[in-house]
């Protein structure tokens, strides 16, 4: 079955809170003040992993994917990721990426950089998938290693050396080795972080170590982002630039506010707050990813299901899901309180 005509799998809330969960998404059909974004090709602070929205009938739900763009503005995010894992990338149609990609170009209105999902199996098909994302407007592509083929260290050089000259897009490098089965070394990104065209990596292993690594090797205009959402305020306390966020779909305040203490150094209060998320990080790796954050969304008003292969939240879950998302909406309303770093 082709992209875009398989069915959603649409999953059940019991949620006794929801109607009061779902003035987060009536407040994101108000209107939205938006500062333009003057490109600088330099990310930081909380950028958003964004999921799609899909209909009960498998199509995309763009009302919800343009109210989800909105609270995330609203929220003060700096940065949105579209067409990446988290929002199946793999489950779109060309059209649907180009789609999505627009319909975020048009909300956003350049108020903060649009990231677009790009890599792919090989190298010239992740460049054709840049390419389609610059023609949809795109500022920046995520370019993960390439999944299953198990490049060599070498290979993955090239292949980045490539895309960065010919995609038509500045590339953030992504790696997430428990998802592909390939791990960038940080050698191998000293040898990629001196070309013009590749601006930063988002780092999805967890280990201090790597971050650390990677830190070491940071010159200026190159983005260290961390890409697990349980260790980046560790990691931005020792330096890193920003976190590219799953949880941020449902709690955009409240994971601007660990960005902004954590990237100020203001350690004691970060690791509060850091604290207060715990569970909502165990959640999010609960299931694999995007399926518990989609739970969360639906629970909020965005969307109703997923794509196969992959299943809504089991019903052992369900209960945490609906108890999880009551907190989250008195976190967001806490954290919607405290001002926002500069």
């Amino acid at each position: 079955m082709a992209p875009g005509t398989g069915p959603v799998v649409r999953g059940q809330h019991t949620c006794p809170r929801f109607h009061a969960a779902s003035n987060i998404a009536a407040r994101a059909r108000r209107s939205v003040r938006i500062t333009p974004y003057r490109p600088r090709l330099f990310l930081s602070g909380c950028i958003t992993a964004l999921a799609t929205p899909f209909s009960g009938s498998g199509s995309l739900d763009l009302d919800a994917w343009r109210d989800l763009l909105k609270q995330q503005l609203r929220s003060g995010v700096q940065g949105v990721v579209v067409a990446g894992s988290t929002g199946e990338a793999a489950a779109l149609s060309d059209e649907e990426y180009l789609t999505l990609i627009r319909e975020a170009v048009q909300v956003v209105a350049g108020a903060v950089p649009i990231l677009a999902g790009t890599g792919q199996m090989n190298t010239a098909r992740t460049i054709a998938q840049t390419r389609l994302a610059a023609e949809a407007g795109a500022q920046i592509a995520l370019v993960v290693t390439p999944p299953y083929v198990r490049a060599t260290q070498a290979g993955l050089v090239a292949h980045y050396r490539a895309v960065a000259d010919e995609g038509g897009l500045p590339v953030v490098l992504y790696n997430v080795p428990g998802r592909t089965g390939c791990d960038l070394l940080p050698e191998t990104v000293a040898e990629l972080i001196d070309h013009p065209g590749i601006i930063g990596i988002k780092e999805a292993r967890s280990e201090p170590e790597r971050m650390k690594a990677l830190l070491a090797l940071r010159r200026e205009g190159f983005a260290v982002l961390s890409g697990d959402d349980g260790t980046a305020s560790r990691a931005m306390l020792a330096g890193a630039d920003g976190l590219i966020s799953v949880g941020a779909n449902a709690m955009p305040v409240a994971f601007r506010r660990l960005c902004d203490l954590s990237r100020a150094g203001e350690a004691a209060q970060a690791t509060q707050w850091d604290a207060g998320l715990a569970e909502f990080y165990t959640f999010l790796g609960i299931e694999p990813n995007p399926i518990p954050v989609k739970a969360l969304l639906q629970r909020l008003g965005f969307g109703q299901g997923l794509r196969l292969p992959l299943l809504p939240l089991s019903q052992g879950h369900a209960e945490l899901a609906d108890r999880l998302v009551a907190q989250l909406v008195v976190l967001e309303e806490q954290s919607s309180r405290e001002p926002l770093a500069a």
